[in-house]
């Protein structure tokens, strides 16, 4: 079957692309990866000996990345409905999070202790219909935040992707209802095109 010219495009814009030039080159199993260094570099989110909670971890760039930052005495529990090879280190949880049983697995995986942060990388299945795909993205970052509130240390992080457009702005009006802090992010792995910014929320509001 013969590719469509926008299939035959984004195959070209792909392969011509830095980071995932820079991906294969460093071993790292997604171009997002560079996302998140860039933020961390800025931030200075992560620590070694930290407990973090990865959401939406396939295929696991971010998960690399934090495994090998928060050291042998740090704890990464990734999740995603999607399956994702293992890495060492790196507890991984097979499910949606927002069902109980997945969500008790994450919280076992902590081990009765709180997050230092939450992070997602999450978008849904794109129809390419923004008043579909929108509402879809906006639920996904909701329960990010739901859990968040419930697991994280007061001084903790929460880190996701976000699109902006409809509930972009009550959702930072949450953030900055539960966070002293919340700043945007747009890291230069982003595409110029692509509407995700990085939305960045520190320290709950007891």
């Amino acid at each position: 079957m013969a590719r469509s010219k926008s299939s035959t495009g984004w195959l070209k814009e792909h392969f011509d692309d830095e980071f995932v030039a820079r991906a294969q080159r460093d071993g790292y199993r997604s171009r997002a990866v560079y996302k998140l260094i860039e933020i961390d570099e800025r931030d200075k989110l992560f620590k070694p000996g930290q407990r973090v909670v990865e959401l939406g971890s396939a295929p696991g760039g971010w998960t690399q990345y934090l495994s090998d930052k928060l050291g042998d005495q740090g704890t990464v529990v990734a999740s995603d409905i999607l399956p994702m090879d293992g890495y060492a280190g790196v507890e991984f949880i097979l499910g949606d999070f927002s069902e109980q049983v997945v969500f008790d697995q994450i919280l076992a995986a902590l081990k009765g202790e709180m997050a230092d942060a939450v992070i997602s990388d999450m978008a849904p299945n794109v129809t390419g219909q923004a008043s579909i795909d929108q509402p879809r993205s906006m639920y996904l970052v909701e329960l990010a935040v739901d859990m968040a509130l419930q697991i994280l240390k007061p001084d903790g992080v929460l880190l996701m992707k976000v699109f902006q457009g409809e509930g972009f702005d009550v959702l930072i009006q949450q953030l900055r209802d539960n966070f002293r802090s919340v700043k945007m992010r747009k890291p230069k792995a982003s595409r110029d095109r692509s509407r995700e910014l990085y939305v960045m929320a520190r320290h709950k509001i007891l």
